[in-house]
């Protein structure tokens, strides 16, 4: 039987999502959790991967088991094993066939930016002493829309048969003192969103011109983008699934 599970996590103390050898890693805790509490080896897939420091406010995974899971209090359960930083918000039963990474047809990303010094935001928030132009900035990202191949803002060394990716949203807002960008594509490149926020904050402080950001696109070279922001201000915020996948959660006593 197939599940997927819904949680949160504040990626300070991880090595990313996926697990690796030698690393502390998100996923490496759920399995260990899973395998404990259901008694049995369980080896998840994730709806994408987040790198060292990334948070999640919603990521979903998928898991198989050889029977239903039916643990009173499973939340409850889960939410008392895990460790503080990784949180179960809810877990569905699915078709054997959906899976958490290939039925996802949308991502979103959230990068906090945060235009005064706060000590209080100094590791979920990157500190910007200069306050930047929005409005070049939100000219610059709506032009993003109308683009399809980003490998100016993907790392280099990296597998992938396509730097496409169909980004539907990109823009700024100011909530308070902190600068928030929004992004959504069905897909995204390692390391692409926070290229795109360096590029952008280059545009917003005058040291390109909007043109140039055109250009740094056109040019497919990463080393004419902008500096990665820091890991510590980004967070995937949500997955979106088709209506076919069903994730009706499961209400236990």
């Amino acid at each position: 039987m197939r599940y997927f599970l819904e949680i949160a996590y504040n990626g300070a103390k991880y090595c990313g999502w996926q697990k690796q050898p030698d690393a502390k890693t998100v996923q490496q805790e759920i399995e260990y959790f899973l395998s404990t509490v259901l008694r049995q080896d369980v080896t998840t897939m994730g709806a994408g991967r987040t790198d060292t420091g990334v948070h999640a406010r919603q990521m979903f995974l998928h898991f198989d088991v050889s029977k239903s899971i039916s643990i009173p209090n499973f939340l409850y359960k889960a939410n008392s094993f895990l460790p503080p930083d990784i949180s179960v918000l809810n877990y569905y039963e699915v078709l054997d066939d959906h899976h958490a990474r290939f039925n996802a047809i949308a991502r979103e990303y959230e990068y906090y930016v945060s235009v005064v010094k706060d000590p209080f935001s100094i590791d979920s928030a990157y500190y910007l002493k200069n306050f930047p132009d929005i409005n070049l900035m939100n000219e610059a990202a709506s032009s993003l829309l109308t683009y399809s191949d980003f490998q100016s803002f993907s790392k280099v060394r990296t597998e992938v048969k396509t730097f496409n990716c169909n980004v539907t949203k990109a823009e700024w807002i100011l909530n308070g003192n902190m600068l928030i960008f929004t992004i959504s594509a069905d897909r995204f490149l390692r390391n692409m969103v926070r290229s795109i926020v360096g590029t952008l904050l280059e545009v917003g402080s005058g040291k390109i011109t909007i043109e140039d950001f055109h250009n740094i696109i056109a040019s497919k070279n990463r080393s004419n983008a902008g500096i990665s922001v820091p890991a510590h201000g980004l967070y995937l915020t949500k997955v979106i699934y088709p209506e076919t996948v069903s994730l009706q959660p499961i209400k236990t006593s």
